[in-house]
């Protein structure tokens, strides 16, 4: 058996479609049906037919990715997903052959039958060497690194990644250099702010996006470690309640239910749960519910806030985080449809 990345649209636009409908899905939404494709050399030809204006290297790119998730994905292959809404990985086993779903939206046609095991795995339980693998840049890729699949199950089980300490060697094969380079920070930072460190960073950030914060000293800290407020003197709307959790694992709703309890004595309007690990379904669910009073805040959305605030950041902040801002150009061949 073999573990797959394949990703639900460039920016994660079918991450939905694909996990309510237990299916696994690639765009390249002008193909028409490839149940009829025998052969690599008729989807060449069909490609060539659809993208006049691709070069041969871009055409060559493509029907690499579509023949893997048409043909070379077997039944009972792991299938990795890569979330973009959160900083987590689902994971599913591959149930049947391909299939052209006209039922589904444009751009969620072409599928694989997928029973996703967890959509909740954190990121970071992976080590950085097969984080390196599920950042290629394209839609489809096999993970062969370093016992991949023997890893993949151990973290699918619950269990710790075996191979979490082997470092990523670079190749030739392309991938997405920011997304490994947040994986780097969120890796930094998991290491470096550790338990109230964590809770510090964020008092950090929002007093960098405007707040007047109070934050609680380590130890018990009565559901909530920091308070924070708008205005000169944190006295304005709006007033946050604010629980940071620094475990690697998901948190469950208790802990979002925990919060709402909390803001009340506090006489905040709002909250904000931080949890590095991660939150299970069920506190997204009831989060969605909560979206004018409560926000979540997983590693990447905290990452994210330090980069979009990173200038006004404390100098001793900046001293431990040490942080560099680099833009670089995506080939050509690697933009797909």
């Amino acid at each position: 058996m073999a573990v797959w990345m394949v990703r639900a649209g460039a920016h994660g636009e079918q991450e939905a479609i694909a996990l309510e409908n237990g299916v696994a899905v690639i765009d390249w939404r002008d193909l028409p049906d490839l149940s009829g494709v025998k052969t690599r050399e008729e989807l060449a030809a069909l490609c060539r037919k659809t993208y006049p204006d691709a070069s041969d290297k871009q055409i060559a790119n493509w029907v690499g990715k579509v023949w893997a998730f048409r043909d070379r994905i077997k039944k009972d292959d792991l299938v990795v997903l890569p979330l973009h809404t959160r900083a987590a990985l689902a994971i599913g086993r591959a149930t049947g052959s391909y299939q052209y779903r006209a039922d589904l939206p444009e751009g969620a046609r072409h599928t694989r039958p997928t029973k996703w095991l967890r959509t909740d795995i954190p990121r970071n339980a992976l080590g950085q060497d097969l984080l390196y693998s599920l950042g290629a840049l394209g839609t489809v890729c096999q993970i062969q690194r370093n016992n991949a699949e023997e890893r993949v199950r151990a973290v699918l089980a619950g269990k710790p990644d075996p191979g979490k300490t082997i470092k990523p060697t670079p190749d030739e094969e392309d991938f997405d250099l920011e997304q490994y380079a947040r994986d780097q920070i969120v890796a930094y930072i998991g290491h470096r702010f550790r338990g109230h460190d964590l809770a510090r960073l964020v008092d950090a950030l929002l007093q960098a996006q405007g707040y007047r914060t109070q934050a609680s000293p380590p130890g018990a800290d009565g559901g909530v470690d920091i308070i924070a407020g708008a205005g000169s003197m944190g006295f304005d709307a709006p007033r946050l309640c604010v629980q940071v959790k620094s475990s690697d694992a998901p948190v469950d709703v208790s802990v979002l239910r925990e919060l709402q309890g909390v803001m009340k004595g506090f006489g905040a309007q709002q909250g904000l749960l931080v949890a590095w690990g991660g939150f299970k379904g069920s506190v997204t669910t009831e989060a969605r519910r909560l979206y004018f009073e409560i926000r979540l805040w997983d590693s990447a959305e905290l990452v994210n806030g330090l980069l979009n605030n990173y200038e006004r950041l404390p100098a001793e902040v900046q001293a431990e985080l040490p942080l560099q801002r680099l833009w670089a150009m995506v080939p050509q061949e690697q933009v797909e449809v």
